[in-house]
């Protein structure tokens, strides 16, 4: 039985002792960020947290233990393979905890334990502008001295970012998320964004393109194609006979199209017929129609065309304003007095902008150039995005948090995608209210400069390719 004399520890004696121990942690501690993890979502069986966030910080001093620096992991080799990884040794008051800490994040929903630290939170460490796990909490050290314990040893190993919501409105600490790069690439261009991303392009201010049109006399007006083929895996060359001398002789390029089965030519989805032949330019000066002939295209054979020829057709269109903003091919119109009104296709971009005005049909009988009219784009893009907010698809309902947006390129990458987006769909941001119209999808993952999956998936392809066909037949 203990001396009934002595108090083996007062309640005076604890709290001078929790005093002192305090004041060092402040005189030779560092300040800190705790962040505690809330649970998102679990899996039913082994209760494993597939989905969780970290979106309160609480500044709170700490003491480093590990006086040499980093340390490393004594397991270099285990069933994950080779790793090194950082450590760190981390000790806070168990009383600033009790008194600061707990009673901000005790009502704070999907926070599990609020009582004393727990593994699995986050520690920003401010010298190495880095972020820890809290991989074990040592709360008996010192062993009960005045029968109390009074600091918390947190044991923290370097943070691997598997897919988790940082989201504190400290941007020290949310930017490690773009490792600390405003545009998440590194002067070398090598991609620091952590986790999936997706690349969509959108469409910035939107400005209507112009072109003009020449006639003339002897031109081609139009294709017919008799024969599409089949077999093509790329775009075959359109080869015209020569215009008489004095003339000018025509350009056409070909389109494609899959899923047509021709002689069997096409049983591999990714061969493909010929769709449509468009003028590049109708020529001038022929007085018979000239022959067709389509070379090229891989393996692809059987394709053939003939065509018309006329007086008072459109020559050549030459784009003057390549405008912005195209998210689909625009109406095109011409107006003048003709026997057959002209057609044509504009050629868009990736980045939005009209490249080439393709013709479909020359027409007849112009007697003066026509007006080309071309529709609108988009006009309705505005503002800019914010780290970290969400954007919602308006057609789709899609939500994503934005990562890096570039308002020059018009690109935004956007991490933990709920849904698909539609292109076409306005983008519209929670925060900044801005709104863009969406025009291309990149669901690829980025080259940082280390993996070689394409490479490695080019390699594989060449030995069995299933996006060709089923190597071992078809059900």
């Amino acid at each position: 039985m203990l001396n009934p004399f002595f108090q083996q520890g007062s309640v005076g004696e604890q709290s001078l002792v929790q005093d002192l121990i305090n004041e060092q942690l402040r005189m030779y501690g560092v300040d800190v960020h705790y962040l505690p993890r809330k649970f998102i979502k679990e899996n039913t069986i082994i209760r494993e947290v597939v989905q969780s966030s970290f979106d309160d910080a609480y500044p709170i001093e700490a003491y480093i233990q590990n006086f040499e620096g980093y340390s490393d992991n004594s397991v270099l080799l285990s069933k994950f393979g080779i790793q090194q990884t950082q450590e760190v040794t981390l000790i806070i008051s168990k009383e600033r905890w009790e008194n600061y800490i707990q009673p901000l994040a005790k009502d704070k929903s999907n926070i599990k334990l609020s009582s004393r630290p727990k593994e699995g939170d986050l520690v920003y460490f401010p010298l190495g502008d880095r972020l820890y796990e809290v991989k074990f909490v040592e709360h008996e050290k010192p062993f009960y001295q005045l029968q109390k314990n009074y600091v918390y040893e947190l044991r923290c190993e370097l943070f691997r970012y598997e897919n988790e919501v940082i989201d504190t409105d400290i941007e020290e600490i949310d930017d490690n998320l773009i490792g600390n790069e405003s545009d998440g690439l590194t002067s070398d261009g090598i991609n620091t964004i952590l986790g999936p991303t997706q690349t969509l392009t959108l469409i910035g201010v939107g400005v209507t393109a112009t072109a003009t049109a020449s006639i003339v006399n002897g031109g081609i007006r139009q294709f017919n194609l008799t024969n599409r083929g089949g077999g093509y895996s790329e775009v075959p060359t359109v080869l015209l006979s020569s215009a008489p001398s004095g003339g000018v002789s025509g350009i056409a390029t070909a389109g494609l199209i899959s899923g047509i089965n021709v002689c069997n030519l096409n049983t591999n989805p990714m061969l493909k017929s010929v769709q449509n032949v468009d003028i590049v330019n109708a020529g001038a000066g022929y007085t018979i129609a000239p022959s067709v002939k389509f070379i090229g295209g891989g393996k692809g054979v059987g394709a053939a065309a003939s065509t018309f020829i006329g007086d008072g057709v459109v020559g050549i269109i030459t784009v003057t304003l390549g405008g912005g903003g195209y998210v689909k091919n625009p109406t095109i119109s011409f107006s003048g007095t003709s026997t057959i009104s002209a057609a044509a296709t504009a050629v868009v971009s990736t980045a939005g902008t009209i490249t080439a005005i393709n013709i479909t049909n020359a027409g007849l009988g112009y007697t003066q150039e026509p007006i080309i009219s071309i529709s609108n784009p988009s006009l309705g893009s505005s503002g800019s995005f914010n780290f970290n907010e969400f954007v919602t698809g308006s057609v789709s309902g899609t939500k994503a948090r934005v990562r890096v947006w570039n308002s020059i390129t018009n690109i935004l990458e956007v991490s933990h995608v709920t849904g698909d987006f539609k292109v076409g769909e306005t983008l519209i941001g929670s925060e900044s209210g801005a709104s863009f119209v969406l025009r291309k999808i990149d669901l690829n993952p980025t080259d940082d400069g280390f993996s070689d999956n394409f490479n490695i998936e080019k390699e594989a392809d060449a030995i069995i390719d299933f996006s060709e066909r089923n190597p071992f037949g078809m059900p």
